[in-house]
């Protein structure tokens, strides 16, 4: 007896068979890696547990591109942002910090800052909006240290204005709180808020930023500071074990398409909000944000995920265009995924892309 597809099998298949996907800059395979790496020189020696000219010379790029005195690279941003906050809570001796209820270290880490270094959070604001500063000055507890994610991944990738951050680095400094940038998607928000890279993180004591998200390296995170404190950050990293012998694949492919990539984060802003628009014409489908603050956003739709799969799957297959291939259950009759866009995008013919919407709006119609 053969093997019986479900709503997902079907939905998976005929999305990895599409002839264009919208999302990200493509296919995570050894290829981005044997693009990162084809014209170096084979003879160029590796790090070793943190020291060598292919780390050193990358964190010097990365220091001065977040306008650092330091920076530090990590093999995972989790590991770099909880070393942060450890660092913040042991200057102030105290094991206390705030950041929004949905922040990653609270919901996709298994308690490690808890667990690991015995700091309990605060959380800050209600779960669909981003922190302002009223939160902040209605902290009843003393903190070390604030967390700002930006932008805010888990609602749609919202960001609180320029105006607010430069309010609450301000207040933070005169009570003395630390305040820690959670800038995962850092360079993605640039066009939005028309600021560089050193402006945003002048307002911040401390920065982390991954390197295969927009940027879209292999794997890994910078921690940027001051040089004290990237000092105890590299005492940290060992403890954790996050000295291994070498991190130069990781390292070449971060510093290549750091390269590749920087250049065009406006044209990928611009995008989403393109494409957002798109969505939102079709029937029964929302973006949040309405119109993107960066790179990404979340889409949410009136049907069940398996009921959205059923619409998907043909619709791929009609038009050759996978918009996504994930879809998740939000509430009792809805489902939503989230959009984040690359070089991918832009290499879509715009008639498909308008062909595709104009079937997907009619079969939301007809359900």
């Amino acid at each position: 007896m053969g093997r019986i597809y479900s709503v997902e099998d079907i939905f998976m298949k005929a999305y990895k068979q599409a002839d264009y996907h919208v999302n990200g800059h493509g296919p995570r395979n050894l290829q981005v890696l044997k693009d990162a790496i084809e014209d170096l020189n084979g003879e160029l020696e590796s790090d070793m547990y943190g020291r060598g000219k292919v780390i050193e010379e990358f964190e010097e790029k990365m220091a001065g591109v977040l306008g650092k005195e330091a920076a530090v690279f990590f093999p995972s941003g989790t590991m770099a942002q909880q070393i942060a906050l450890r660092i913040w809570c042991d200057e102030k001796e105290l094991k206390t910090v705030a950041y929004h209820p949905l922040c990653h270290i609270e919901i996709h880490e298994e308690d490690g800052l808890k667990e690991l270094h015995h700091i309990m959070p605060i959380l800050l604001a209600d779960v669909h909006r981003v922190i302002t500063l009223d939160d902040v000055m209605n902290i009843k507890e003393e903190v070390a240290c604030i967390l700002l994610e930006l932008p805010q991944r888990e609602i749609g990738g919202q960001l609180p204005d320029y105006h607010t951050l430069e309010e609450i680095s301000a207040y933070c400094r005169e009570k003395g709180i630390l305040l820690h940038l959670d800038g995962a998607r850092l360079f993605e928000v640039l066009p939005y808020y028309k600021k560089s890279a050193q402006e945003v993180c002048a307002l911040f004591d401390s920065v982390y930023i991954s390197v295969y998200k927009g940027i879209g390296g292999i794997a890994g995170a910078v921690l940027a500071g001051s040089r004290e404190f990237t000092e105890k950050s590299k005492v940290w990293k060992r403890r954790h074990g996050g000295d291994l012998i070498s991190l130069y694949p990781y390292i070449l492919s971060a510093d290549y398409y750091f390269d590749q990539h920087i250049h065009k984060m406006n044209q990928y802003y611009e995008e989403a909000k393109e494409l957002a628009e798109f969505y939102n014409h079709c029937s029964g489908i929302t973006t949040l944000p309405k119109v993107p603050v960066s790179n990404m956003f979340h889409v949410h739709i009136e049907a069940r995920k398996e009921d959205m799969e059923a619409i998907l799957a043909p619709l791929y297959e009609e038009t050759g265009i996978g918009l996504t291939g994930h879809v998740r259950e939000n509430g009792e009759n809805g489902s939503s995924f989230e959009v984040s866009l690359g070089d991918l995008y832009s290499r879509v013919p715009k008639n498909r892309l308008k062909e595709a919407f104009a079937k997907l709006d009619e079969k939301m119609q007809s359900r």
